[in-house]
């Protein structure tokens, strides 16, 4: 499991960053009722970035009204939403719009009595804290798939991330991650085999700019942990994970 992350750092608001980059078609709008926070915000431009429509919606009122106004290919609702009861939004949002899915946002002291209210196969959920990108992979990987995300395991090489859980194994030996190791294992898995800058992972990880010097310091803090030989540093490029 991971640990509580300080406060600004990788898990401020926070990545499943799934292996596969998917262009998605323009009309399909997510809908995106978080907290106006650094970390939404970055969200926000990842995914419009790629394409991706999707409008913000910051408390829970507002919801619903979105929801039958633009008919979204997904709904992310955070369950602590300013407003209403997110319990009594989620119920109706399910009664009105039966064909939209829903990827919930929870604490885990909340899981269980959401659990409950998720639509078997056709809604997800992500525990809080999370990495910024776990949630917009989340996105890209449901619009791609247009059916629900059920697999939370990614594997490269001997390395396994199980990213609901948190937990990572190296040639079948457990990992202990602090959160912003996790979250830039996960940037780096966003891009496997690929480089990537520090530019990249540094939005990738922290809601707020760091410098290169910061991304190098938690490259050699990861490195430790799940073996050097699987980083490997591009000169004046970034960084690559390898098999």
């Amino acid at each position: 499991m991971l640990p509580a992350a300080p406060p600004g750092g990788a898990s401020s608001y926070v990545s499943t960053a799934l292996s596969t980059r998917v262009s998605v078609p323009p009309n399909d709008h997510v809908l995106l009722a978080l907290p106006p926070t650094a970390a939404s915000a970055a969200v926000l431009r990842s995914l419009r970035s790629e394409g991706v429509s999707v409008s913000p919606v910051s408390d829970g009122i507002g919801v619903l009204d979105a929801v039958r106004a633009r008919d979204p290919a997904l709904l992310v609702l955070d369950v602590e939403l300013p407003g209403p009861d997110q319990a009594a939004v989620l119920a109706a949002v399910q009664t009105e719009a039966p064909n939209v899915p829903v990827i919930a946002v929870t604490p885990r002291e909340r899981r269980a009595s959401l659990l409950g209210q998720l639509r078997g196969d056709r809604d997800d959920y992500l525990l809080r804290p999370f990495a910024v990108d776990e949630l917009a992979a989340r996105i890209r990987l449901r619009l791609r798939l247009g059916a629900p995300v059920e697999n939370t395991v990614i594997r490269h090489g001997e390395l396994t991330v199980d990213t609901e859980l948190g937990e990572v194994t190296v040639d079948g030996q457990s990992v202990s991650l602090s959160p912003t190791e996790f979250a830039m294992l996960m940037a780096l898995l966003a891009d496997p085999g690929e480089v990537v800058s520090p530019d990249k992972l540094a939005s990738a990880v922290w809601s707020e700019p760091a410098s290169a010097n910061l991304v190098q310091v938690y490259i050699s803090y990861l490195r430790r942990k799940i073996g050097a030989e699987r980083i490997r540093t591009v000169r004046g490029e970034g960084y690559v994970l390898e098999p």
